[in-house]
């Protein structure tokens, strides 16, 4: 799925458009990431001009992904293009508040990712060395007693 998404950007980035657009519409029979795929169809539309289809990709990957904050900045990018200005200002709006509401995952180099580590595997310890300390205060007090 991934290598032909990444070649349907390929083609789309080649202005070979018509065999992008054949390409995602053959992944949709798949089922999987949808929204994925008709995000990247309204991006093949629009490039190619076809505001009416790149409009029908957009709102169908908002369908699939009611967060889909680059489908709705790009749906109101459509209708700006086509003279839709309230629309496209509130579609342009949503989208800023989904992407402060639900930021993208940010990628980790495996350097920071080995630093995270570091700072992070004393933390996991700290509930352990309370149980035990637990255990032992009450080992304590029964030996006292």
């Amino acid at each position: 799925m991934q290598r032909a998404l990444a070649r349907a950007e390929e083609l789309r980035r080649a202005q070979r458009h018509k065999e992008a657009i054949d390409l995602l519409l053959d992944l949709l029979r798949y089922g999987e990431e949808k929204a994925t795929i008709y995000f990247r169809l309204g991006n093949v539309y629009f490039e190619a001009g076809d505001l009416a289809r790149a409009e029908y990709a957009y709102r169908r990957a908002i369908q699939e992904d009611p967060r889909h904050a680059s489908a709705h900045h790009n749906l109101g990018v459509v209708y700006r293009k086509q003279g839709r200005i309230a629309e496209s200002v509130r579609m342009l709006k949503k989208a800023r508040r989904l992407e402060l509401r639900y930021p993208k995952p940010v990628a980790l180099t495996p350097e920071q990712r080995r630093a995270l580590w570091r700072l992070a595997w004393p933390m996991m310890l700290v509930p352990f060395l309370l149980v035990a300390l637990l255990f032992f205060l009450a080992w304590l007090i029964g030996r006292l007693t």
